[in-house]
């Protein structure tokens, strides 16, 4: 798995603690660190020739690039890693960044999964979150995207928004229904440090959703996927059947990944690495990683919320055999009780028990 940051947006969400900038670019000093960065990682992996499966790029707002950038970065990683066999290659993009020529260039580039951040439809909520597109322009770049040959697409949609009603919410998930995409990624609000929501909080400006309204938006999302044909393959992730991201999915069952840019993150299975979210001092070519060495009970830990977060569950065979009878007596109770069941292979979390799914973790984890 290869991630590749692209930290820059037109403008900056209220409700984003991501490492990203808006305004002006030096986009092209950014593309010659990422290419000089990929060089110097060529080993991450032990071998350069052993193929890649994923290729992820996130942001940030990566289709802000030129296209001639983005080739670039793509022929670079593909001198240097084996990206001849991806099952998946991804991009995130907002809607009012997409056209029928950008999207077409985005195919020649082998790109066959697009992730785009609508986040809603309704124009109200979308200026309360400060986002650059109305709803139109949101409905009319998947369908842009679904001329361009992109057969795998993923909609990300915010829930527990201020003032937002189920009603509205409910609204939101009809519309969806009619666009024909593949993978819904649906995340409650949450309130992040440092942020423009977080001061509108402060100041009264917002009042944010109270905790029963989040719930029962939650609960009309897994109905209205159920009744849809989306499957939950994980706390805010649902698909049509064979197309959950591959790339997310290796996340979740900690495989190894590169990370490239500033602010990404790598883990080689052992130890993880993480880059400054410094922009100006990555361009200037100093990468300054920090590494951290997980111990036995972090791998444990790291397996367990992981898995407490997936439908699929705790897979008992990434389970160390001295911390196993540790995890069996902490989660008993909740199978007592309906929010864990066991399989001959999996502790799984049970529909309720995905709703209560940090709780759980944070009683368990060692």
């Amino acid at each position: 798995m290869i991630y590749v940051h692209i930290p820059f947006c037109h403008r900056k969400c209220t409700y984003c603690a991501f490492h990203s900038a808006a305004g002006k670019h030096d986009m092209e000093g950014y593309v010659d660190a990422l290419c000089r960065e990929t060089e110097r990682n060529a080993g991450f992996f032990g071998s350069s020739q052993q193929p890649r499966r994923t290729l992820y790029f996130g942001g940030g707002t990566p289709t802000l690039l030129p296209l001639p950038l983005l080739e670039r970065i793509v022929q670079q990683l593909g001198l240097h890693f084996d990206i001849s066999h991806l099952e998946e290659m991804t991009i995130e993009a907002n809607p009012e960044n997409l056209s029928p020529e950008y999207l077409d260039g985005l195919r020649r580039l082998h790109f066959n999964r697009i992730s785009i951040g609508v986040q809603s439809f309704n124009d109200g909520e979308l200026k309360t979150l400060n986002r650059s597109h109305n709803a139109q322009q949101a409905v009319d770049a998947i369908k842009m995207a679904q001329l361009a040959g992109f057969d795998n697409i993923s909609v990300d949609l915010i829930y527990g928004l201020p003032a937002q009603t189920v009603d509205s919410w409910r609204r939101c998930l009809s519309l969806v229904g009619t666009l024909s995409i593949q993978n819904l990624s649906c995340y409650a609000l949450t309130i992040e440090e440092g942020t423009m929501l977080e001061r509108q909080i402060e100041t009264g400006r917002v009042l944010p959703a109270d905790e029963e309204t989040v719930v029962a938006q939650y609960e009309a999302l897994c109905q209205w996927a159920q009744a849809s044909g989306f499957e939950q393959y994980e706390i805010s992730n649902f698909c049509r059947h064979g197309h959950a991201s591959i790339h997310n999915s290796r996340y979740w069952r900690r495989e190894p990944y590169l990370g490239l840019g500033a602010a990404a993150h790598s883990f080689d299975g052992n130890n993880r690495r993480y880059t400054p979210p410094d922009t100006e001092r990555y361009i200037n070519g100093d990468y300054a990683y920090t590494w951290d060495t997980l111990s036995d009970k972090d791998a444990y830990n790291e397996t367990v919320m992981l898995g407490l977060r997936t439908t699929e569950g705790i897979a008992k065979e990434r389970i160390a055999a001295w911390w196993m009878p540790q995890l069996r007596q902490s989660l008993q109770p909740y199978m007592e009780n309906g929010l864990m069941e066991e399989t001959s292979t999996h502790f799984r979390p049970t529909h309720e028990g995905l709703l209560h799914a940090d709780g759980i973790a944070t009683n368990i984890i060692q």
